[in-house]
């Protein structure tokens, strides 16, 4: 049992790096109050260390990654972290304003603090961290997890078939990690990766669709300091839903919470004093888990983004959510008595880039793998003179930028552009690069198509994508945000049923209401239907942008949200 002054430790704000806010200071003064030191200060606990890392996408290098202003949640977890924002997420978690954490965190502000404190993540960096931690508990205590989104979301990745990131996790030591974005390499290339790498691949939910045999190890036992501690892997439940299913034809994914059980059961029977979930559920879907399922003392949840720098708990189990981007490395420290947990404490580490030495051996190896791609993620295909950031629950300027590029470049009157939440941000007068189209765009289905649509199927797609994000129940949510629009508005009452959510669609160009029995001509992108045509959503995007040479777009108003 966790005693309530560990708890509390655990969920101390992570607001001690400058304690208050910057104000005026520059860059270089903000730099100078930065430092490694204080991102490592812990007061270690116990004998067992966990690291978690998540939905990297394949960010090698440090970058800009805007939180969301917007993340609502709906019926009991409406109001509750990770669903709340800003001023409210800062004063939930005592953040000072304009400071380290705050510019971290949340989105306010986050062009000026972004030039004071730089840009955050770097596989070097991270190296550097979990190497200072192996450095201090020894390596004998220390269990390094990582939630899955690692092989997929940049140029490199892609033109690699992921190899470029099996071989950093593999130089980092990584224990163990689970997937979903990876199972779109095709099950051939992630059962090979599986088998050869030098870390484990866990799902204990994946199976084979027509023996219903385990298709990956459901979960696998470590020992550190002294400590028996049980892994267990859970991808992404609705993946063949999310993701080309004909990519995996002959897998079935869900969350199979009474094998969830079994595997805890035993787990404990085994020997297993600590019992984990590496978790690519989304944060919701998992505390209605951790609820539901006994004897889990760590959920290490993913998928949904979510960065906080304390700890969430349901009964004895506790959720650590360790955002995305390469951004934040979680720590957590575990007692155990008598074969139990007895006390926690956490820690999410930001990764300052500025503030953190690179890894010497880590950064050769990312210098090496980028090599042979530098001359083509360099290119600068134009500029931006405005904030172009993706993450939030209905817009974002930088898949705008992509809804325009689709509604020039393919001639339609509306663009879909589906709601993923990877992909960096860049500030105003920054230069666009081929790496930043593609940090938004790698995938391996990435064809831009162009069809005829009706009113009433329009109304359709947002009514299906909008349950997915705003069902009462969190097992029936598949994450991501809503889908993008272009060339057309609507309103939305996330707290309506299925099919009552979306009202007033509209015909932007025209002013007039979207008919339900007209046909619209419409362009999109990462369509999960097999052999959809059209140019590489990237050629389109860059193309646009090249003809317009500096981009210039503004906060949609759109969409009109109610009843949040």
């Amino acid at each position: 049992m966790i005693s309530r002054r560990d708890f509390l430790q655990a969920t101390a704000a992570a607001s001690a790096l400058l304690g208050g806010g910057v104000g005026p200071l520059g860059r270089v003064a903000a730099q100078q109050r930065l430092s490694q030191a204080d991102i490592l200060r812990f007061d270690p606990l116990g004998t067992v260390t966990i690291l978690h890392v998540t939905d990297i996408h394949a960010q090698l290098v440090p970058l800009h990654f805007r939180e969301p202003s917007v993340n609502l949640g709906v019926g009991e977890v409406k109001g509750l972290p990770p669903h709340i924002s800003d001023a409210e997420f800062r004063k939930h978690f005592n953040i000072a304003t304009g400071s380290a954490d705050a510019f971290a965190l949340t989105a306010d502000d986050f062009v000026s603090l972004a030039r004071n404190y730089g840009r955050m993540g770097g596989m070097d960096r991270i190296a550097t961290l979990i190497g200072a931690v192996r450095a201090e508990r020894g390596d004998d205590k220390v269990l390094l997890l990582d939630g899955g989104d690692t092989w997929q979301g940049s140029w490199t990745s892609l033109k690699t078939n992921a190899q470029d990131m099996v071989d950093i996790m593999s130089a980092l030591k990584l224990d163990a990690m689970v997937g979903h974005w990876e199972f779109t390499y095709g099950a051939e290339r992630v059962e090979e990766i599986a088998k050869s790498a030098p870390f484990a691949f866990l799902a204990q939910n994946v199976r084979d669709n027509e023996w219903q045999e385990p298709v990956f190890e459901p979960r696998k036992m470590f020992e550190r300091g002294g400590v028996k501690i049980a892994v267990i892997g859970q991808a992404l439940p609705r993946t063949a839903v999310a993701n080309p299913r004909w990519m995996f034809p002959k897998w079935e994914f869900g969350i199979r919470e009474e094998d969830i059980q079994k595997q805890v059961d035993e787990s404990r029977a085994a020997g297993a004093s600590i019992v984990v979930l590496l978790s690519h559920n989304g944060f919701d879907v998992d505390r209605k888990l951790a609820g539901r399922v006994k004897g889990l003392d760590v959920i290490l949840t993913a998928h949904t983004h979510d960065a906080m720098p304390g700890l969430i708990k349901v009964g004895d189990t506790v959720l650590v959510a360790s955002g995305s981007h390469g951004k934040f490395v979680s720590r957590l420290d575990l007692e155990v008595k008598d074969k139990k947990v007895a006390g926690v404490r956490f820690k999410l580490m930001p990764v300052f880039a500025d503030a953190v030495t690179p890894d010497a051996a880590m950064k050769g190896l990312i210098e090496k793998v980028r090599a042979p791609f530098a001359s083509e993620l360099s290119k600068v295909i134009g500029k931006t003179d405005t904030l172009l950031y993706r993450r939030g629950n209905f817009n974002g300027t930088l898949d705008d930028l992509i809804c325009d590029a689709m509604l020039s470049e393919r001639d339609t009157e509306i663009a879909l552009s589906p709601g993923f939440r990877w992909g960096g941000s860049l500030l105003p007068g920054d230069e666009i690069t081929w790496e930043q189209v593609t940090n938004a765009t790698a995938i391996t289905y990435p064809n831009c198509y162009r069809i005829q649509m009706t009113g009433t199927q329009l109304k359709e797609v947002l009514e299906d994508v909008a349950d997915n994000l705003f069902h009462p129940d969190p097992y029936f949510q598949g994450g991501g945000d809503m889908v993008r629009t272009g060339g057309m508005g609507y309103a939305i009452d996330i707290n309506k049923p299925m099919g009552s959510r979306i009202s007033q669609l509209t015909h932007l160009k025209s002013g007039k209401p979207i008919e339900a029995d007209k046909a619209y001509t419409v362009a999109g992108w990462a369509s999960v239907n097999q052999g959809t045509q059209g140019p590489p959503i990237w050629d389109v995007v860059a193309a646009h942008v090249a003809k317009s040479k500096t981009v210039n777009v503004q906060p949609n108003t759109a969409v009109k949200v109610v009843g949040s």
